[in-house]
């Protein structure tokens, strides 16, 4: 299987608010940048379109290391939290329905068809890609700002 690096970030003009994503995928030597925005949003739903948007252009299933600076993704996926939300009917220990279960549901089925390792990074704190991600995540807000 093919090892692809993924570099994810999300952002929100208010929260909730206008809301974009950023992700980097490495291959190799390739490097390919997608983003995107919504209008009406939460911080949180970014970070997950994010992972999501960039799992969506594999074209088979790979090893993916997976690099967030959100620690609600990361620490999600790692501790197998969402799997165990999905298995209760997307209700926490807590017995509190889980948000974004939309997401975490389409989330689990991507992941599914690969090897994911999960990584957290700390945001803006100078890591390359992860500044990168967070510029096509707030250019995709401004963008969007403009278009309104």
């Amino acid at each position: 299987m093919k090892e692809i690096k993924i570099y994810t970030d999300g952002a929100c003009s208010g929260n909730p608010g206008v809301g974009g994503w950023g992700a980097v995928l490495i291959y190799k030597t390739s490097q390919k940048e997608i983003s995107g925005a919504e209008k009406e949003t939460t911080n949180n739903r970014m970070e997950l379109t994010a992972l999501i948007k960039a799992i969506e252009t594999l074209k088979e299933p790979c090893i993916i290391k997976a690099f967030t600076d959100s620690k609600y993704v990361c620490d999600c996926i790692k501790n197998g939290w969402t799997q165990s939300w999905k298995n209760n009917g997307w209700v926490k220990s807590d017995k509190k329905p889980a948000l974004y279960a939309d997401l975490w549901e389409k989330l689990l089925d991507l992941i599914g068809n690969h090897e994911v390792e999960m990584n957290w990074v700390t945001g803006h704190a100078g890591h390359t890609e992860n500044e990168i991600c967070d510029k096509l995540a707030t250019d995709a807000i401004k963008k969007l700002k403009r278009t309104q």
